[in-house]
């Protein structure tokens, strides 16, 4: 007899009723737990809105936008309805046995629907061609809505995507062919070990869950990661600066310091040995320098942007300085290290002290904030006011806060295939040295984030001329003069690379603009021998990053000897000395401050 199409079974095995009822019963009483988990942890000054006012009014206006015009909210409506009609006939017909092809697909790209069974059974079909249609009318009823401002307009779009994200069919049990065929093989244990999984995670956070991503114990700072040699060679309240032994018997003259973000951990620059910039640099001769920011608490309340700048960026330079003799140095600063270190040299360059460095590289680094990408969906006055009332309970911003937010700007990858992965398939996470580090992130001190926050991205007054003073003094970016590498990454979400580009008109000094593929992350950390991504450069720094995009040479293999090869070619790096061993050493690489 010839099997109907679109029927095809998922041939399972027979299930095991008691065992089956045996694991329910299992993952049951886990899931006890996991609720006594939440409520034993819940408390109400823990707990900011999880829909801002800000955002309730954002659709509060899309609604009354849409009531202006009903005729059409209704017309797309019907719209709707008829071609939910024509997907269940469809689905009617493979039933039947008749060929039916699918009216609605997802991306290409979307590996939520890669299993055969999204395709070949007819009921799962008809789930997912269900699920497109329905975002695919959020999105353009959404954009029907006339004379929506574009933040309200980014709000609108950013938070109906969290919604979209979250009903799709394959986050759940019974509407994710692969989670069902997984619960029959197993009898069920996936479920329990997803309970499980769940109710570990719980404890381990604190009450505020925060997903596994990979296995935790799989990594151990010193062991496997941050393990290049190197001594904490100066310290203070904000900061270790930790200098690495050469690997080389001579050096380049002029040392390197490398600002890192402090949100996050430094060692994303150090992993494993494979793929660490750190230890590329001072295999190449480098005498390098890292910033290890302290994981702040409630000691440090008041701790401001500027004392982010005295403390490490000019400390800092300070500290190379003295360790090594010189009295010039390179500089890397990476996204908000990178914006730390242009509100320094705006500052050094009031007060004629830029000369102490000879280059400055930014990685992935916003000073203009006119356009900061989806994260401006969280950055409007009430969103701001609601953040800081909660921090100013604490002193800070917790760690698991910021990560959500950062999470959600690619909340399938980094959020719901992981929920699917731990919670439904009942799997452990696979141990990923970067996926590690994401998820050793950092709490922020209140002042500084409230400045950042207000002064950056609400009031983007760090590129209007002396709009903002560090120590008293009145800053300018315009008048930066120190020669830049600027690295940006194709796919961007913190820092979105067009958005980037805007400081190519900004400072006085010569630079080089350089576009990475990939992401903030991937595209930085992207050693030669991976031979992967690939990056674009162009001589010329037209008006528009799409002009200097139109013209740029594409290069296979990574940035990082591009870099190698300006900071070489520039003669930034001076003649050959002996190699320089750390002296005075507080305490060995990774430092303490680091395990915070």
């Amino acid at each position: 007899m010839q099997e109907k199409q679109g029927t095809k079974e998922l041939n399972p095995p027979v299930l095991d009723v008691e065992k089956f009822s045996e694991n329910i019963m299992k993952a049951m009483e886990c899931y006890r737990e996991v609720a006594s988990e939440m409520v034993m942890h819940e408390k109400p000054e823990d707990i900011y809105t999880s829909i801002p006012s800000s955002v309730s009014e954002a659709f509060g206006f899309l609604w009354n936008r849409l009531m202006e015009n009903p005729t059409e909210f209704v017309r797309m409506q019907m719209e709707y309805f008829y071609e939910m009609s024509r997907i269940a006939a469809n689905a009617s017909l493979r039933f039947m046995g008749n060929p039916a092809a699918p009216l609605y697909n997802p991306s290409d790209k979307d590996r939520r629907f890669k299993d055969e069974a999204w395709q070949n059974h007819v009921l799962f079909d008809f789930l997912k061609q269900s699920y497109v249609l329905t975002s695919s009318t959020l999105e353009r009823t959404i954009a029907s809505a006339h004379d929506i401002d574009p933040k309200t307009q980014q709000k609108l779009n950013f938070f109906s995507r969290q919604f979209i994200d979250a009903i799709s069919p394959s986050n759940f049990l019974l509407t994710n062919p692969e989670v069902l065929k997984k619960t029959v093989e197993s009898n069920g244990e996936n479920l329990v070990k997803g309970m499980e999984n769940l109710l570990k995670d719980m404890k381990t956070s604190d009450g505020i869950l925060r997903i596994s991503m990979t296995d935790r114990n799989a990594f151990a700072l010193g062991r496997n990661i941050a393990m290049t040699p190197g001594k904490v060679v100066f310290q203070n309240d904000l900061v270790q600066i930790i200098q690495y032994t050469p690997t080389t018997k001579e050096v380049y003259e002029t040392p390197l310091l490398i600002v890192s973000p402090w949100i996050n951990k430094y060692y994303i620059l150090d992993m494993q040995p494979e793929n660490s910039f750190v230890k590329w640099l001072v295999d190449k001769g480098h005498t390098v320098f890292i910033t290890s920011w302290v994981n702040p608490d409630a000691r440090h309340a008041n701790k401001s942007f500027e004392d982010y700048m005295k403390e490490g960026a000019l400390d800092g330079i300070e500290a190379v300085k003295k360790a090594t003799g010189e009295k010039q140095i390179n500089v890397i600063g990476y996204c908000i290290g990178g914006t730390l270190m242009a509100s320094a040299l705006a500052y050094l360059t009031a007060k004629q002290q830029a000369d102490s460095v000879k280059s400055i590289t930014y990685l992935t680094t916003l000073v203009d904030f006119s356009e900061p990408g989806e994260i401006g969906a969280f950055i409007d006055e009430g969103q701001i006011s609601e953040m800081e009332e909660h921090m100013n309970k604490k002193g800070y911003l917790e760690s698991d806060k910021m990560a959500t937010t950062f999470n959600m700007l690619r909340a399938n990858e980094l959020i719901w295939s992981f929920v699917v992965n731990n919670y439904l398939m009942g799997k452990n996470p696979f141990p990923f040295d970067l996926l590690y580090w994401n998820m050793d992130s950092t709490r922020l001190p209140a002042a500084m984030h409230s400045f950042y926050l207000r002064n950056m991205y609400l009031t983007n007054k760090l590129v209007q001329p002396k709009a903002l003073s560090m120590c008293g003094v009145p800053i300018d970016l315009r008048n930066i003069k120190t020669p830049a590498y600027m690295l940006s990454t194709q796919g961007d979400h913190i820092a979105p690379w067009k958005s980037t580009y805007a400081a190519t008109s900004i400072y006085k000094g010569p630079i080089r603009f350089v576009l990475s593929g990939s992401g903030h992350i991937a595209g930085v950390v992207n050693p030669p021998v991976k031979k992967k991504y690939g990056y674009w450069t162009n001589e010329r720094l037209p008006a528009t990053p799409d002009e200097w995009f139109d013209k740029s040479t594409p290069h296979e293999g990574s940035w990082w000897e591009d870099w190698q090869r300006w900071i070489e070619s520039t003669g930034f790096v001076g003649k050959k000395v002996p190699a320089r061993v750390p002296k005075n050493p507080i305490e060995d690489a990774p430092g303490s401050y680091v395990k915070g």
